[in-house]
């Protein structure tokens, strides 16, 4: 059965959607009331706040998910949010907000997404077989755009209806609605680990889960090279995508509009190359193609630096999206299908810490390059920095020989019955 048509792997996506989308709400009910009572440093203090506990917390969050299960984290970190922002809301209802409240508002919601990332990235892989992996992370991908491009609306309206309260029951009531879908998901039971292969388990103490979790990634053939790669492939697109678009916009005379188109573009190619996976289901030999997109994408970047005109610069962010969408869900499934079970968590943890926790740490370098050199050596200078990503790939065997796995014939399906029992561990 493909994954768009699974039961339980549509419940897992709008459950996600709606969490991506109450994200998105949150953050500009937050910088709204931020901007109402102080300034622009203050508000942007408020905005960045909440990376801080996600960035230095986020791989402890992953052995929370592989010792309590990432359904259970998933349920429990959008109940959370649900009672957070609720109580906020309500907060707002009846007093103006303050700046430290909002500060402390922020860092709360950090601890938990450090929480919900690793969790809800680790679930398909207990919801799906691994032959569909590939396919759920296109139409993860596919969410994660719809409810980013969602967010600015439904904001609006609810700011435009009765102001940062409004905005943040709406932001509340979204993740509450996540919750019943996320209750009915059934997962499937940890299966025994292959002969050699690391069984996880829980030793004592949380701190050497949590070496264990990194030793495992670092050591493993094909997972250690794709987490390096996409460090190295997010430092090096980011900052360019998030600021350098912004900067050179306004360098080339293009204005909001050019800016808009740009943005747009990557947006739409990105969308599309998520599609492609999730009509899809796999590519052949996906770690030669994860090489391919990813110099595709570098290269596509440095050409909008160099577009003598904005039509080519757009037509170049539409290249670099689809690619980038391509690369990103072909990392993703890949990563999942290989990690032992017990892992998983912390193998998500380490891979979402680079692209959410750590990569807006270029930002302000990004910009001041910009400022001191100019938007294209900048840009060019980063499309090659993330092309060392490719190298490290190329430099592994098992990354140029990585194959998706294939469907095996009917299953039972996830959510529709009962599970079989998982066969007995093969004798030592």
């Amino acid at each position: 059965m493909p994954a768009y048509r699974d039961a339980g792997v549509l419940r897992w996506l709008v459950a996600y959607a709606l969490s991506v989308l109450g994200d998105g709400v949150f953050f500009l009910a937050l910088g709204w009331a931020a901007q109402r009572v102080a300034g622009p440093a203050e508000t942007g203090v408020v905005m960045a706040v909440g990376s801080v506990p996600r960035a230095v917390l986020m791989l402890g969050g992953g052995v929370v998910a592989d010792r309590f299960g990432p359904r259970k984290v998933v349920i429990g970190a959008d109940a959370a949010r649900c009672v957070l922002i609720l109580g906020v809301a309500a907060a707002l209802g009846t007093a103006a907000p303050g700046l430290w409240p909002l500060v402390a508002v922020a860092l709360a919601f950090g601890v938990v997404d450090a929480l919900f990332l690793p969790a809800v990235g680790a679930l398909p892989a207990r919801i799906a077989p691994p032959e569909e992996l590939a396919r759920i992370a296109g139409l993860r991908a596919l969410a994660l755009r719809l409810g980013g491009a969602a967010a600015a609306p439904v904001a609006g309206y609810a700011l435009v209806l009765g102001g940062p309260a409004a905005a943040f029951a709406a932001a509340g009531l979204l993740f509450a609605a996540s919750v019943p879908l996320l209750l009915t998901l059934r997962v499937r039971p940890l299966p025994a680990a292959p002969a050699g292969e690391a069984a996880g388990g829980h030793p004592t103490g949380a701190g050497r889960e949590l070496r264990e979790g990194l030793r495992y990634v670092r050591g493993h053939r094909l997972i250690g090279p794709l987490v390096l790669s996409g460090a190295l492939s997010e430092f090096g697109l980011n900052g360019p995508l998030n600021v350098g678009l912004v900067l050179l916009a306004a360098e080339r005379g293009w204005g909001a509009a050019g800016l808009g188109w740009l943005v747009g573009a990557f947006g739409l190619g990105a969308g599309a190359g998520a599609l492609l996976l999730a009509v899809t289901g796999r590519l052949p030999r996906p770690g030669l193609v994860h090489v391919a997109t990813l110099v595709a994408a570098g290269a596509a970047l440095g050409c909008v630096a160099l577009a003598p005109s904005p039509g080519l610069a757009v037509a170049a962010c539409g290249l670099g999206g689809l690619a980038g969408g391509v690369c990103g869900g072909l990392a993703y499934a890949l990563i999942q299908t290989s990690a032992a079970p017990a892992y998983l968590g912390r193998v998500t943890a380490a891979t979402s810490l680079t692209g959410l926790g750590l990569a807006p740490l270029c930002y302000p370098l990004v910009g001041a390059a910009i400022g001191a050199w100019g938007s294209a050596p900048v840009f060019l200078a980063c499309g090659a920095f993330s092309c060392l990503g490719a190298v490290v790939c190329l430099a592994a065997p098992a990354v140029r020989r990585a194959e998706l796995p294939r469907a095996r014939g009917p299953r039972p399906g996830v959510g529709t019955g009962p599970l079989p029992d998982p066969p007995p561990a093969p004798a030592p």
